[in-house]
């Protein structure tokens, strides 16, 4: 590993368990071994480490769903959607826990590049719920919307109590059954 990226792992893991703004530059060269002013020869300053990590955190959420076979049923592929997003949760969650908490301290261009990497993945979560219902094995009535917020909330939350070690896949595949089964059937016609 070079020092470079032991520097995004160390600044991932203090930015998920202090935040953002409680993390120093100082805490940064204390966890590297090395004095402050020398981690300015790897960065320009700590926003460098925060859109690095966001960004990490979006390529990996992204990832998941791209390993989703396109070829399967839509509600196949809001569970494997489902298995995908908890194991970046928890294979990546310092990673995770900045993409889901930190990211609102970017600044500029670089807030506008990641708010738009997380609005193109809750629309491909959005797709999954739009083509279930489109395809007949969701509610006619189905609000992709609010189906992609519970989705997304449900799991987004998972850094805070995921424990380490948990079987990801069952439990997606149990939230996926609560999530789902509540959206199948027809609509009743008001």
């Amino acid at each position: 590993m070079t020092r470079r990226e032991e520097l995004s792992r160390q600044a991932a893991r203090l930015f998920a368990a202090k935040g953002y703004h409680g993390t120093s530059i100082g805490d940064l060269a204390d966890a590297m071994g090395v004095q402050k002013g020398s981690l300015y020869a790897h960065i320009e300053g700590k926003q460098d480490l925060l859109f690095e990590t966001t960004r990490a955190g979006a390529e990996a959420f992204h990832g998941a769903l791209d390993a989703v076979p396109e070829q399967l049923r839509p509600t196949e592929k809001i569970r494997l959607a489902r298995r995908g997003h908890l194991r970046v949760v928890a294979e990546q969650l310092e990673v995770a826990t900045v993409f889901v908490q930190e990211w609102r301290y970017l600044e500029g261009e670089r807030l506008e590049a990641v708010v738009a990497e997380r609005r193109r993945y809750e629309e491909r979560v959005r797709a999954l719920f739009r083509e279930g219902r489109e395809l007949g094995e969701l509610r006619s009535d189905l609000d992709e919307h609010v189906a992609a917020l519970l989705f997304l909330s449900a799991a987004n939350w998972a850094f805070t109590w995921l424990r380490e070690g948990a079987d990801t896949d069952e439990l997606a595949d149990r939230f996926y059954a609560l999530l789902v089964d509540g959206m199948r059937g027809y609509s009743t016609p008001s």
